[in-house]
C-alpha cells in the first residue's frame, strides 16, 4: 500500500526536494568559485612562463655581452703584446677595444650593459617567482574546491548532513584562500 502511494505521488517529499535544492545551490556556488580559481591559476601560469622566457632572454644577452667583452679584451691584450705596440694606430685600436669591452660591462647611457641586464634579469626572476607562487596557491585552492564539490555530491546521494557541512566549510576556506592569492595576501 505504501509503495503504491509513493508511486502515485511520485515518491517526492518536500523536505527531500528542499535538501537537494540547497545542496545543488552549494555545488553550483562551489563550481563557479572553482572556475574563477582556475582562471586565476591559468593567468598566473601564463605570467610565470612570460617572465621565465624574459629571464632566459636577459641572461642569454648577458652572456653574449660578456663574450663580446672578453673577445675585445683579448684583442687589446694581443695588440699590446705586439713588438710595435707603441704605434699610435695600434694604441688607438687597443683603446677602442678596451672602451668597447667597458661598454659591454656597463652602459648606463644605453642601458644595455651587463650590469643593467643583470638588474633586469633579477627583476624578471622576482616577478617570475611571484607568479609561480600565486599559481601554486590557486592550484591548492582549486584542489580543495574540487574535494568540496565531491563531498557535496556525496551529501546529495547519502543525505548525510556532515558531508554537506564539511563541503561548505572546505569550500569557504578554499574560496578565501583563492581570494587571498588574488589580492596578493598569500
Amino acid at each position: 500500500m505504501e509503495r503504491a502511494h509513493e508511486t502515485m505521488h511520485g515518491g517526492h517529499h518536500p523536505a527531500a526536494d528542499q535538501w537537494a535544492r540547497r545542496i545543488a545551490v552549494l555545488i553550483s556556488a562551489l563550481a563557479a568559485t572553482l572556475a574563477l580559481t582556475e582562471l586565476g591559476a591559468k593567468s598566473s601560469q601564463n605570467a610565470y612562463l612570460t617572465h621565465h622566457i624574459a629571464v632566459s632572454d636577459q641572461w642569454a644577452f648577458y652572456q653574449a655581452k660578456n663574450l663580446r667583452g672578453v673577445v675585445r679584451d683579448s684583442e687589446a691584450t694581443l695588440l699590446e703584446s705586439l713588438p710595435n705596440a707603441s704605434d699610435p694606430a695600434i694604441q688607438a685600436r687597443v683603446q677602442a677595444a678596451r672602451d668597447y669591452s667597458a661598454r659591454m660591462r656597463d652602459d648606463p647611457k644605453g642601458g644595455e650593459g651587463m650590469k643593467q641586464m643583470a638588474v633586469k634579469a633579477r627583476t624578471e626572476e622576482a616577478e617570475r617567482d611571484e607568479a609561480f607562487h600565486r599559481y601554486h596557491g590557486y592550484e591548492y585552492a582549486a584542489g580543495a574546491l574540487e574535494i568540496s564539490i565531491v563531498l557535496a555530491s556525496v551529501a546529495v546521494v547519502t543525505r548525510i548532513m556532515a558531508f554537506a557541512v564539511t563541503a561548505g566549510g572546505i569550500g569557504a576556506v578554499a574560496a578565501a584562500a583563492g581570494l587571498a592569492v588574488a589580492l596578493h595576501i598569500l
